[in-house]
Formats: structure tokens, C-alpha cells, sequence
């Protein structure tokens, strides 16, 4: 290719161009011109879309970094892609960007059951992954809403939480090893799997949560874990934050290692969900306050359900007006998580929303709700749901019925997020920073922390290639 054909300000990149320079790396499906790329690639979970140059679809993990390596040429900016499932636009092309879709590498490769490890490639779907290790007698405890179309590739580079965060983690403490694509082609790879390996700096922690901006992650060794032998499930309903406290202090206190979920959902949230979309069921008949659903997992002969009703009922009885329902089958826990899970259909029936993924010190969640719904109510917005993982500190804020003003939605995520670093907490628990949340990225990180990430992306990915304008902006450059 000469260098008329390459990406400059003088001449934008064609995509003619593009194809004939991957011509003898990308076979026929791996290559769609933008303007017959579908809604998979130019839409994401919260509705935004963009138009892309291209939709690159490498099948195997060399592909991707013989495809890097012609990218890199190029000097065109180019997002990876997984399962489209983020909230903060940091998978949606910019128009004109290249998208490498990891949605081909789909291969379990191998389960390893007397090491409890899974080594797969990035686009294995969650569930997927869930079910292979169930297959083997054991468990992979990362779990989202989403585990349908989330991957697991975009779930590193987002290092993912979910409903499970309080007892095994986030996605990072999952992750044993990975192989990476840098943004010239290098593959760095580390996939022995070892728990215990402190040669040298670990570099697969630098990949984690970084939101495609330093690398691609291709493939990547997975820690699993026992399968639960018993699984007991509550929904419990109780008036105050301060009793949510409690209740969270007692499960902690009387199930140790046994609690595997503790969420909460306030009553604008789950009311809309019971009453208006009839998803799941609501076993208080509307006389609930915060609901929180609890579930405990048992090992081996020490069964969940007897050890779960302990704790709730010592607790109960020192908490007037508190109730709960024990799940007495598998159809009745499925109904009280289908109420948690329903929030990407709660969230679109009071659509154009506003959503947000906080994490606060537990001492400042409750306060925070108190102050920012009457907030946003003096602004006129009356449809607001707040949900979330309550023993991991994550809260969910989802804004409806906005109005069609940029600049009043605008106003809304800064009241949303400098009362959030007025409390000490994070503008992102889960979901990264993206495009969407990078102006407010300096209240939750010092100017020390920025300039690093800064240095670190400059170092890795000197031609700015690789998702450019997420986290922070090219302009940022040191």
C-alpha cells in the first residue's frame, strides 16, 4: 500500500483502502464495510449509536494481531468490541472509527477441573462459560444481568462485578492469565494459569479494567470454583437504610463465607417492576419498603436454607415492620431475581433516562439516596430507581422522563457525580469511565493518578491507535 492509501489528515482512509490492506489477513466473514454493519455493531446497551469505517471480525487470536499490525500502519483509531453490553459508549465506534469485533473467538479451549481453571477466548459468551464449568461439577462466580451477551474479553478489559462481588470478587480476582494484543501487533501472552507467580511486575492487572485503551485482550485463563452442593434464597423487606445496615451486618456476621449476594432496590425501582412491568413478584403486596434479596450458598454438608433462616429470623425480631420470604423452590428464587434482573427493562420503560454506577463508602450510601432523590425531584424528575449491590458498596442510579436538553441532562450528571466525590466515593463501580463519564473522572482520581494513567497509555500505545477519547482524550497526551 502506498501512502496515498493510508490514514492521514490529508486523505481520511477508504474503505477500499482498509480492505485490500487486510486482504491476506481477514478471510470473508471477517471483514463488513461499515455501511452494512448491523445494529450489533453500531448500537450498544443504552440505545447510542455511532458509524463506523469498518467492522473488522478476526476469527482466531493470531488474526487479531496480524490485523493490529496492519492497523497500526494505518495510523487509524480503531475500538475493540465484545458484547456491546457497557453503559458509558466505550465499545461504540466514533463515525469513522475501525471496530475489531472479538465476536469469533468463541472457543472454550480447555477446562481444567482438578485445577478449577477455564482457558477460553475473548468472545465466549458469560453464560457460556457458566454452563461449561457447571458441566464440570463446578462454578464461575462472576454473574451480570447480561450473561447472555456479555463477553468475557469486554468483562476483563471492564473488570466487571455484578451480583456476586461480595463473596468472590470482581472480575480481576478471576483472572489468573491472560493474553494481550498491543496496539503494533505485540502479543503478550501469560497463560500458565499459576495462582503464585511474582516474577517480575503482573502485567495482566494492567490490562483489567482498562477498558480496551492499552490493549485487546484475546484469550485468558479463568480461576473457577466449587459448585454450590445447596443455594438458599430471601427476599426481605424492611423500612429504613439504617435497618438495611443491620440486616447486611447480621448475614455477614452469621453466614461468613455462605453470603454470596445481598442487593438492594428501593421502592421506585421495584414497585415499576412489579406493578407496571409484572416482572417478578412482589410476595409483600406493595407493602414493602427497601427490598433486599439475600442468597447463601452451601458446601458440602453445611446446607444454606437452615443457616439463612437463623439469621433472618434472629435478626427480624429485633427489626418491627421487617419481613421476609424464603424461597422454597427454584421457580421461587428465579421469581426474586428475575425482580433484580429486570433493570435494563425498568430503565427503558422510563426511557430517555439517565444511568449511573456509583460505588460509596456504606457509611455515605444511605445519605446519598436521601439527598439526591429530593435533588432531582426539585428539578422536576419524579421517575428515579436506585438499586444495587449493597454489600460491595454499588449503587445504580437510573433518572427518567428527561427532557429532550442536552444541556439539562448534562446538569444532571454533574449533580449526580460531584455528590458522589463530595462523599468519598467512585462515579463508576462497574462499568468504567468510557466517553461517557471522562469530564468527571478528576473527582473520584488525584491529578497524580490521571497524569500515570496518562504516562502508562502514551508508553503502551504511543499512536494514541487504540481506543482513542475513552478515559481521557488524545488532546490529554503528556
Amino acid at each position: 500500500m502506498d501512502a496515498t492509501e493510508r490514514a492521514s489528515g490529508d486523505r481520511p482512509l477508504s474503505v477500499e483502502a482498509l480492505a485490500r490492506a487486510l486482504g491476506s489477513v481477514l478471510d470473508g466473514p471477517g471483514f463488513v464495510p461499515g455501511t452494512e454493519a448491523g445494529d450489533r455493531h453500531r448500537r450498544d446497551w443504552g440505545g447510542h449509536t455511532g458509524a463506523p469505517l469498518a467492522v473488522l471480525r478476526p476469527a482466531t487470536p493470531d488474526a487479531v494481531a496480524a490485523t493490529l499490525r496492519v492497523l497500526a500502519g494505518l495510523g487509524h483509531p480503531v475500538v475493540p468490541q465484545g458484547g456491546m453490553t457497557g453503559l458509558v459508549k466505550g465499545g461504540l465506534p466514533v463515525d469513522g472509527e475501525i471496530v475489531l469485533s472479538l465476536e469469533r473467538l468463541t472457543a472454550i479451549e480447555a477446562i481444567d477441573a482438578d485445577a478449577q481453571t477455564a482457558r477460553v477466548q475473548a468472545g465466549v459468551p458469560l453464560q457460556a462459560l457458566q454452563e461449561a464449568a457447571e458441566a464440570e461439577d463446578l462454578f464461575f462466580p462472576v454473574d451480570i444481568g447480561a450473561r447472555g451477551s456479555a463477553a468475557i474479553g469486554g468483562m476483563i478489559s471492564t473488570n466487571a462485578g455484578g451480583n456476586r462481588v461480595l463473596r468472590y470478587g470482581m472480575m480481576r480476582a478471576s483472572v489468573l492469565g491472560l493474553e494481550v494484543v498491543l496496539a503494533d501487533g505485540t502479543v503478550v501472552s501469560r497463560l500458565n494459569g499459576l495462582v503464585k507467580d511474582n516474577a517480575g511486575y503482573d502485567l495482566k492487572h494492567l490490562f483489567i479494567g482498562a477498558e480496551g485503551t492499552l490493549g485487546v485482550v484475546t484469550r485468558a485463563v479463568l480461576q473457577l470454583q466449587p459448585r454450590p452442593s445447596s443455594r438458599a434464597t430471601a427476599l426481605v423487606s424492611v423500612g429504613t437504610f439504617g435497618e438495611v445496615v443491620v440486616l447486611l451486618r447480621a448475614c455477614r456476621r452469621g453466614l461468613g463465607p455462605m453470603l454470596g449476594s445481598f442487593e438492594a432496590m428501593w421502592p421506585g425501582y421495584w414497585r415499576l417492576v412489579t406493578r407496571d412491568l409484572g416482572l417478578g413478584r412482589d410476595p409483600f403486596d406493595g407493602r414493602g419498603g427497601i427490598l433486599v434479596l439475600v442468597e447463601a450458598l452451601g458446601f458440602g454438608p453445611v446446607a444454606a436454607e437452615p443457616a439463612l433462616e437463623t439469621v433472618l429470623g434472629e435478626t427480624l425480631a429485633a427489626l418491627p415492620g421487617a419481613d421476609a420470604v424464603l424461597a422454597r423452590s427454584i421457580a421461587d428464587a428465579d421469581d426474586f431475581w428475575r425482580l433484580r434482573d429486570a433493570a435494563s427493562e425498568a430503565a427503558r420503560a422510563i426511557a430517555p433516562y439517565l444511568a449511573f454506577d456509583v460505588s460509596l463508602p456504606l457509611a455515605a450510601m444511605g445519605g446519598w439516596v436521601e439527598a439526591i432523590e429530593p435533588a432531582l425531584r426539585a428539578r422536576g424528575l419524579r421517575r428515579v430507581q436506585v438499586y444495587g449491590h449493597l454489600g460491595d458498596g454499588n449503587l445504580h442510579l437510573t433518572v427518567g422522563d428527561l427532557p429532550a436538553d442536552p444541556a439539562f441532562a448534562a446538569a444532571i450528571e454533574d449533580l449526580a457525580a460531584e455528590t458522589v466525590g463530595a462523599r468519598g466515593g467512585s462515579i463508576s463501580a462497574e462499568h468504567g469511565i468510557g466517553r461517557s463519564k471522562k469530564r468527571h473522572l478528576g473527582l473520584c482520581r488525584s491529578e497524580a493518578e490521571i497524569a500515570l494513567m496518562r504516562r502508562l497509555k502514551a508508553a503502551v500505545d504511543p499512536g494514541w491507535i487504540l481506543s482513542p477519547g475513552r478515559v481521557f482524550d488524545r488532546s490529554e497526551a503528556p
